[in-house]
């Protein structure tokens, strides 16, 4: 800036200089004119051109000079401004440091004291949720040694849930004899002496015990499971005084379900061919809600050995395969061979029932099995629903003797003259169901079903399996059994049950056409119709040279043909009084009404016969029907 004023000044004071110069030096002369001149006083000469450029000179020295003075000034006044704005600047920049080193420790300490109070609040919450548990552990600490749920054994959980005390009472319009059990093959005709009696009964021998073990390791849930009831038998069980009914083994079964949704199980329980609620889990069937543990005619079942595995395929789709107990029931029908070997009583040295009837019949019948039974299942849960298909395979296996009857040409052709044979013949059948809430969850509908050939003993009626050919050949009898249940739960405490179903088993029998053949010319098998059915509608009479009765009491004489259908419908109640952390204490009441039915024969009396009181029976033909009710009080334990 002072360079700048100072070539300023310079450049001035050169141009004062030249202007002054042409003024003196190059201005040309004015021309003189003559006038005509008064003299005054003579002037004193002025300054010359030297002087005034001396003096000229010394004024803008002194300008210069001024404007030095003021252009140093002003630098320093500048400079001090400079100076006084970078000290402003450096303190602003410290200040802004310091605001800044403020707002930092402002926003930290902003930081600190939001993570101190989410600490504090975390503490409070984890105080609170500390003494909660505190408090819950406690209680369930106290809970488990005042009132336990389960029984903890070396990791294993143990718990009696399912064992109930029961109080029931049956009353039939017709006697079975069977007691609260109903034998639905059983079921009196109509013109039977049974038939003509009611009968009444109470007992407490369907209580039960039962006991689950769950154990769980890293890759395995392993359950086991044990249930028993008093609806057996023994040698000395009788009514006359002590009651005293054996206990009786339900189901002994044990599983490894692993975490990717694998089951092997083995053991006494529920066929795969009964309807499961929880995929094809052990422990999750479903049964019809009945007092009689006979359940319902059409109901599918057995409860027996097998060995299972099982698939779980996200809770949405489910496999199974099962190998079964097999037993045949014994072959049945009219004019059938017995130079055969199907299977026997149980032998006093083994542990099967050796034990005869009074009328000196076996008991029970054990068959020689070739092969166990095998079922295969599907089930599906899509969202709607429990939803079943499944198949059972069976083989059947006798033996032949054709020299151990007279004119036994038909087998002589199965085995050779003399030589005995074995015979053994494949069945099955398919079966499926489905099981459905509606109304919200209020109703629950369901319908399942087994046909096939062979199949009989899958029903509850246990009408049928198998018939014998001319030959001693065994047949595989067509059966059919379905139920269809309707469940309401108006309330927690009530359900309502309607149940409808039966058992179907079809005729089955061939001419013995074989010439020579001991039985030729008759008609062989089940549900034939030249089978005597003429004394069906006459209470028996007949009698042994005692006078007893030479007929049971729930057949008349005379009137053998086979079983067609047995037919079953069943409306009762469920009403829980309590059901809380104490147990459940519920009352039921059921009323049945079931129907037998038989093949219809000949009811034409034969020439010469005889019969006290004969009422005709034209259309051959027999059926009885009994109507049942059933009472239950029972306390489940928690």
């Amino acid at each position: 800036m002072k360079s700048r004023m100072q070539a300023v000044a310079a450049v001035v004071l050169a141009t004062s200089l030249v202007v002054s110069y042409a003024q003196t030096s190059d201005a040309p002369p004015p021309q003189t004119k003559k006038h005509h001149v008064v003299r005054k006083e003579e002037t004193p000469p002025g300054p010359t051109v030297e002087e005034q450029i001396q003096t000229l000179r010394e004024q803008m020295q002194t300008q210069i000079d001024s404007l030095k003075s003021d252009l140093a000034a002003k630098d320093a006044q500048l400079q001090q401004a400079q100076q006084a704005a970078a000290d402003a600047q450096a303190a602003a920049a410290k200040a802004q440091a310091a605001a800044d080193a403020e707002q930092q420790s402002l926003t930290e300490n902003s930081a600190a004291v939001t993570t101190l109070q989410s600490t504090v609040t975390d503490l409070k919450g984890n105080q609170a949720s500390l003494a909660t548990t505190i408090s819950d552990e406690t209680s369930a600490m106290k809970k488990e040694i005042s009132a336990p749920e389960a029984i903890h054994y070396k990791g294993v959980t143990i718990s009696p849930a399912g064992s109930f005390l029961a109080g029931e009472t049956d009353w039939r319009s017709g006697a079975t004899g069977g007691g609260l059990n109903t034998s639905f093959t059983g079921i009196p005709l109509a013109h039977s002496e049974a038939a003509q009696v009611s009968e009444f009964g109470g007992t407490g021998r369907q209580s039960r015990i039962a006991i689950k073990a769950i154990g769980k390791t890293d890759r395995f849930t392993l359950t086991g499971y044990y249930e028993m009831d008093w609806l057996g038998t023994g040698i000395t069980s009788n009514n006359n005084q002590s009651d005293s009914y054996v206990l009786r083994m339900r189901q002994l079964w044990g599983e490894a379900r692993t975490n990717g949704g694998w089951s092997f199980s083995g053991g006494q329980g529920w066929s795969l061919a009964a309807e499961t609620t929880a995929g094809l889990q052990r422990g999750s069937e479903i049964l019809p809600a009945t007092i009689d543990p006979q359940y319902e005619a059409g109901f599918v079942w057995t409860r027996q050995y097998s060995f299972r595995v099982t698939k779980d395929f996200a809770n949405k789709f489910f496999f199974g395969i099962s190998a079964e107990n097999p037993q045949a029931l014994n072959a049945a029908g009219q004019n059938l061979n017995t130079n055969l070997l199907i299977g026997s009583a149980g032998t006093s040295g083994g542990l099967y029932n050796p034990g005869e009837s009074a009328s000196g019949s076996t008991i029970a019948n054990y068959s020689f099995n070739v092969a166990p039974d095998m079922i295969a299942k599907l089930a599906l849960e899509p969202g709607w629903g429990h939803w079943e298909l499944f198949g059972i395979a069976r083989a059947f296996r006798d033996r032949i003797y054709p020299a151990a009857a007279a004119n036994d040409i038909a087998s002589q052709a199965v085995c050779g003259a003399t030589t005995p044979c074995n015979n053994t013949v494949w069945s099955g059948g398919v079966g499926g169901g489905f099981r459905g809430p509606l109304a919200g969850k209020k109703v629950t509908i369901g319908l399942k079903g087994l046909w096939g050939q062979g199949v009989g003993r899958y029903g509850s009626s246990t009408i049928a399996d198998i018939t014998l050919r001319p030959d001693g050949t065994i047949s595989p009898i067509h059966a059919f059994s379905a139920l269809g249940t309707v469940e309401v739960n108006p309330t927690n405490r009530l359900m309502l049950y309607f149940n409808y179903g039966g058992d179907y088993v079809a005729r089955d029998w061939v001419l013995d056409s074989v010439t020579g053949d001991a039985d030729f010319g008759k008609e062989v098998g089940y549900g034939t119709y030249t089978e005597a059915m003429y004394g069906c509608n006459t209470e028996n009479s007949a009698s042994d040279s005692d006078g007893d009765a030479t007929s049971a009491p729930v057949t008349p004489t005379d009137c053998g043909a086979n079983n067609k259908d047995v037919q079953e419908f069943t409306a009762g109640d469920w009403y829980n009084i309590y059901a809380g952390p104490k147990g459940r204490l519920r009352f039921g009441l059921q009323y049945s009404l079931i129907r037998r039915d038989l093949w219809s024969g000949s009811g034409v009396l034969p020439s010469g016969t005889t019969l006290t009181n004969y009422v005709p029976n034209p259309n051959g033909g027999a059926n009885g029907e009994d109507n049942m009710f059933f009472t239950s009080f029972r306390y489940y334990l928690p």
